[in-house]
């Protein structure tokens, strides 16, 4: 059976940050691939100003997984989901022998309540909330950053 991570989220823009847990779930869970799932409109984020075009975040991902085992997909575009608990249930219809992992940023738990039906979501897969890797910042820009 395969084992598959699935990472979902604006993606506005991808960076090395989504590279980095993805690669580390992989080795960490012993997952065949990472799919990266380009959503067409975050509820969470509905309105937002400074949301590149679904096209411009697809191909920043894109780019950014290059020579890798991340996969950048339009699934839930083309299925027409938008929430995580139906793109799961119509990647599981459509996926049957596939394991799927959510994966998810440490910094997305505390809104995880937030999400529709997360306790069914709980119970459907299994997640693993993946560190984001502490960012250095040279010191210059930090005392310009703190004014």
């Amino acid at each position: 059976m395969k084992r598959i991570g699935l990472l979902g989220g604006s993606f506005n823009p991808a960076h090395v940050g989504h590279r980095r847990i993805s690669l580390a779930a992989m080795d960490a869970l012993g997952l065949d691939e990472v799919w990266w799932l380009v959503s067409p409109g975050n509820p969470l984020k509905a309105g937002r100003k400074d949301m590149a075009s679904f096209e411009d975040r697809f191909a920043s991902a894109r780019d950014m997984a290059r020579r890798s085992r991340i996969k950048v997909s339009d699934f839930e575009r083309r299925a027409g989901t938008r929430f995580t608990i139906d793109t799961v249930r119509k990647l599981r219809r459509t996926f049957p022998s596939t394991q799927f992992i959510w994966l998810m940023g440490g910094d997305t738990v505390a809104e995880f309540h937030q999400w529709k039906h997360w306790r069914k979501l709980a119970e459907s897969l299994p997640i693993a909330v993946i560190r984001r890797p502490v960012m250095i910042v040279r010191s210059t820009r930090l005392a310009r950053w703190a004014g």
